[in-house]
């Protein structure tokens, strides 16, 4: 299998994504290029650690680079400022200067963490993304979004800070369970919706989910939605315009991953939240019928969740919390048609009403 290479080219820095088979061995090699230094801080969680960070290591003691390793615990609920204060410290005890260079090795929380930490180390450092999870493939690796969460709601403190190189390994997908595979795949299916009808028949043709999807094939969807994704970030960095259309899904989404403790994934989340808007646009003639009973197809088709229980109050209320909020009104992905979405301010009463049309109707 190639290797594919995909150019960003965002007003604050222009960097490679790079995708292939084998590639985290070249992680060394690659950010030599790419960043320089001298110093190379790897950070990974408790998960991830143990399968990739002394590859990752290695690979950049061999290109010159002294290596350090921190590790924190896995999972979202360790996303925030205690654990990023650690990391801080750690990069000062590594004696990281800005000529050197954070590698985050792992899934989206793993980005970041270690993308958040690069950003505010000695005001900004070089950082490397090695996303390990299909999510952070497609992603959250790419674009420069970096946060924590608070107690009031999901990425509520962070920067935007573009990486200097992002290295995605098709392989490291073999590490995953079948569920945690499956709930990346709601991002997937996302990006056909926003912006690739043709992806998103392609998804529903042949689910890359299925057991036996060939790893050629998967590699070319990775490197679309990555595509998509830059031609996205490239045109909005900071997500004044057009690059809120990659939130479609996520108002409701992220209020269901929160209502549900973080128990249920984001994907899983956000492909719920794409059904409930999706309901709620066609209720509201926003979109045609059939726009949304294809995109609840399409998430029924990977095992994904098409519906919430949660309570109504609850779901508004982690929403109107949300970094979308604009005083009092809310900005919302909704379809126009498959490959198609607008982004429309409602009202915060006009937003509860969505939530009652598209939330509950098929859990």
């Amino acid at each position: 299998m190639s290797t594919d290479v995909i150019k960003v080219n965002t007003p604050s820095r222009s960097y490679d994504v790079v995708v292939g088979q084998g590639v985290i061995d070249e992680v060394g090699d690659l950010t030599r290029k790419a960043c320089g230094g001298s110093v190379a801080c790897v950070i990974s969680d408790s998960n991830v650690a143990p399968l990739y960070a002394n590859a990752v290591a290695e690979s950049l003691e061999a290109a010159g680079y002294r290596t350090t390793l921190q590790v924190f615990p896995a999972g979202e609920q360790h996303k925030r400022l205690s654990t990023l204060s650690d990391l801080l410290e750690g990069l000062a005890e590594s004696e990281l200067s800005r000529d050197d260079v954070v590698v985050a090795v792992g899934g989206g929380v793993t980005g970041d963490m270690g993308g958040l930490a690069g950003a505010l180390y000695l005001r900004g450092c070089k950082v490397v993304q090695v996303p390990t999870s299909l999510l952070a493939m497609v992603d959250s690796s790419v674009g420069g979004k970096t946060a924590v969460d608070l107690e009031a709601g999901k990425n509520l403190a962070g920067a935007f800070f573009q990486p200097s190189l992002v290295v995605a390994d098709v392989d490291c997908l073999d590490t995953l369970t079948p569920a945690l595979f499956t709930d990346s795949c709601g991002e997937v299916i996302k990006h056909g919706v926003i912006r690739d009808a043709e992806l998103f028949r392609r998804l529903v043709s042949k689910p890359i989910n299925a057991p036996d999807f060939d790893p050629a094939e998967l590699q070319s969807v990775i490197v679309r939605n990555i595509e998509i994704k830059r031609d996205v970030v490239d045109q909005d960095e900071r997500e004044r315009g057009l690059r809120q259309i990659l939130n479609f899904g996520h108002t409701i989404g992220h209020a269901i991953e929160a209502a549900s403790d973080f128990k249920l994934g984001h994907g899983s989340s956000v492909a719920a939240g794409m059904c409930c808007i999706a309901r709620a646009s066609a209720r509201m003639g926003w979109c045609p019928d059939e726009v949304a009973t294809d995109i609840v197809s399409a998430v029924e088709a990977y095992g994904l969740p098409t519906d919430t229980s949660e309570d109504h109050d609850t779901l508004f209320s982690y929403a109107v919390h949300d970094k979308k909020r604009h005083g009092t009104t809310v900005n919302v992905v909704v379809p126009l048609a498959i490959g198609s979405v607008e982004v429309r301010k409602l009202s915060l009463e006009e937003f509860r009403h969505l939530i009652d049309l598209g939330c509950g109707t098929q859990a």
